[in-house]
């Protein structure tokens, strides 16, 4: 059977386990395929790992039926192509293509969206509880990497699972070792052992070596041999396992370890799981990266991918160079200060690559820790370090920040502890899509009391402010930056200023209309400005830098002499920094007219941050074009030399 022949996933149960094995080599093909040729890059490592996982599970179930709930979504490209997404995978992560993520509204066979990591188990097993109660019986199965491990709600779940002796469950550990890159802490050194360790290996070589011996039948036993072995292992594993006992103890059978890329052996063992009455756990060690070479030997750099050479595995050069990303600056700029404070301490959340803290971990060990998926723990841990003296910097997406909101506030701002937060990929991100949109920490932060909220408007001031940060020492404070690179300006290699808390700075002077922009949307404006100059609108460019406090000396005087105030941000309109300029202007009671420009009320979908950023209206041409239409509404022609409505 050829892929693009399979219209539904109950047609593997049909398939032996050689036609299996080619259906495992045509989807690796395809998902490489699709990875080497993306205009916008995929996951890779993650997919490539569970081939024979995915087809050994499904051919075992009856999907329209049975639920199948995956962690995160990037391990789950096998899953969209087996489930009717094969003839357009090539659209993946494109704007109008498949998700990147597992989507409740792509397919009925996504049974629950995902982009962050460790939510699966709690899924499934209120799926599994409704169940119950509605009397079906059908399967419900958690895959959980052993990185989504390392999250404290998988524990949460587990242990909620484990109290539910008669609530049948199964949890598949899809252990690689690996999240983007390797895990950290006891748990996956547990694992290690276990991986290390297969329970009965001694009992079923003895086997073996019983049969073999048996006159007239041990030569022509050898594939029978093989599966007996395999299935004597997995029931004594069952039956008589000490390696397990970490699971055992916490209300789940352990199954395991299974070679991940055997089919037989998953096959088995997941026949064996479906059979046992209550909550079950297989553990699978797989490979990131399976079948391709230059994935299994960089599984860091292969975790994702952007265009690349197929045969070789090595990136297309770039058309002309970049500037550095805001990344690759904050980790320069972190280390350099790092090596003249030894208090200053770098966290990350398993993302030291994606946050740039790899060079401090690197050059600095002892001033950098990884906590794993662990964001609310991450949090809490740096504030220990600022009861103690240290100078926390808490490296963590926008997106994942919003796990750890409850200690943000209860343990760090109650305190008011000197904790910085750097929140990278704040605002649009892309292909990734809503999971991963940075759209809500400017009011998720700025509403809290005693919370410092700024953003640079370029990677030189994001090193001022990195300064800005470490040195502040009268409570929390907060820096977002975007993904991708930096507008190119010249950077220090050292000796930064740092900024004045809540003081803004006047780029371009104007009359007309007052543009207040905040972060990534400075440049944006600035050229705004140019382009409403040739309309014949005036306009003052005003770079905000700190949403709170606001510099509210320098904003309402401007406020006051303008026929409209304009706010810019990459960011929810809802409680963002349109809001806050919006409450200064109401509180002084001042009734100029004000357009707020910013992401609505709405999710953004996954497109290209250029196709996201033009359909919100936050590119250079749409700003001005929303000013323009909005200043003419507002004062038609003929009326320009009215007196500004202000109180």
């Amino acid at each position: 059977m050829h892929l693009s022949d399979l219209t539904h996933p109950n047609q593997l149960h049909a398939l032996n386990l050689s036609q299996l094995r080619s259906l495992a080599r045509q989807i690796r093909d395809k998902h490489l395929q699709t990875a080497a040729n993306s205009p916008v890059g995929c996951h890779l490592g993650p997919g490539l790992g569970v081939v024979e996982l995915t087809l050994a599970l499904y051919k075992t179930l009856d999907l329209d039926r049975d639920k199948v709930i995956w962690d995160v979504g990037h391990q789950a490209y096998a899953h969209k192509m087996l489930t009717g997404r094969y003839a357009n995978f090539h659209t993946l992560r494109q704007k109008g293509g498949i998700a990147g993520y597992l989507k409740r509204s792509e397919s009925r066979f996504d049974h629950f969206g995902a982009g962050h990591a460790s939510t699966s188990i709690s899924a499934a097993l209120g799926m599994a509880i409704a169940r119950d109660r509605r009397g079906d019986n059908f399967k419900v199965v958690a895959i959980i990497g052993d990185g989504a491990l390392t999250g404290g709600m998988a524990y949460e779940a587990i242990n909620h699972a484990g109290h539910l002796p008669k609530t049948n469950l199964m949890v598949i550990l899809n252990d690689n070792g690996m999240s983007i890159s390797p895990n950290v802490g006891a748990i996956p050194r547990y694992l290690n052992r276990l991986r290390l360790s297969p329970p009965v290996q001694f009992l079923a070589d003895s086997l073996e070596e019983q049969l073999k011996n048996l006159p007239l039948l041990g030569s022509s036993l050898s594939p029978e041999i093989d599966r007996m072995k395999e299935t004597m292992k997995l029931v004594t594993a069952v039956q008589n396992n000490k390696t397990g006992i970490i699971f055992e103890e916490l209300g789940f059978t352990y199954v395991g370890p299974v070679d991940g890329h055997n089919l037989a052996e998953l096959l088995d063992a997941f026949e064996l799981a479906h059979g046992i009455p209550g909550p079950v756990l297989v553990h699978v060690v797989t490979v990131k990266g399976k079948g391709y070479a230059p994935a299994e030997a960089e599984q860091v750099g292969y975790h994702a991918q952007s265009r690349f050479d197929l045969a070789t595995g090595k990136p297309y050069p770039s058309t002309k160079p970049k500037p550095p990303s805001y990344s690759k600056v904050f980790g320069h700029a972190l280390c350099k200060l790092a090596e003249q404070d030894p208090r200053i301490i770098g966290i990350t959340a398993a993302m030291d690559t994606g946050t740039g803290l790899t060079k401090l971990k690197e050059k600095l060990p002892d001033q950098f820790v990884d906590v794993g998926i662990a964001e609310q723990h991450a949090v809490t841990l740096a504030a220990g370090m600022a009861c103690e003296g240290l100078r926390p910097v808490v490296a963590i997406y926008s997106t994942f920040l919003q796990r750890a909101y409850d200690q943000i506030i209860h343990d760090v701002c109650i305190q008011k502890l000197p904790v910085f937060f750097c929140l990278d990929r704040a605002g649009v991100v892309g292909a990734d899509g809503p999971t991963h949109q940075g759209m809500y920490d400017i009011a998720y932060l700025r509403c809290i009391p005693g919370m410092v909220v700024m953003a640079p408007k370029d990677e030189a001031e994001l090193q001022r402010m990195l300064v800005t940060g470490v040195n502040y020492t009268a409570g929390p404070i907060a820096m977002r930056y975007p993904r991708g690179s930096g507008v190119g300006v010249p950077l220090a290699e050292e000796g930064w200023e740092p900024l004045p808390i809540g003081k803004a700075e006047v780029l371009r002077s104007g009359g007309e209309v007052l543009i207040l922009a905040y972060g990534s949307m400075v440049h944006p404006s600035l050229q705004a400005a140019e382009i409403l100059k040739e309309h014949g609108i005036s306009a003052t460019v005003v770079n905000a830098r700190f949403a709170k406090p606001l510099d509210t000396e320098l904003i309402l005087p401007l406020a006051e002499q303008s026929r409209l105030v304009v706010t810019v941000e990459e960011g929810c309109l809802m409680g963002g920094f349109g809001s806050a300029v919006g409450e200064a202007l109401i509180d002084a009671d001042l009734r100029v007219p004000l357009l707020r420009l910013g992401v609505p009320d709405q999710w953004v979908e996954h497109a290209t941050p250029e196709e996201a950023l033009a359909e919100l209206g936050l590119n250079s041409a749409g700003i001005a074009e929303r000013i323009r239409d909005k200043f003419q509404a507002r004062f038609p022609a003929g009326s320009l030399g009215e007196v500004p409505l202000v109180g």
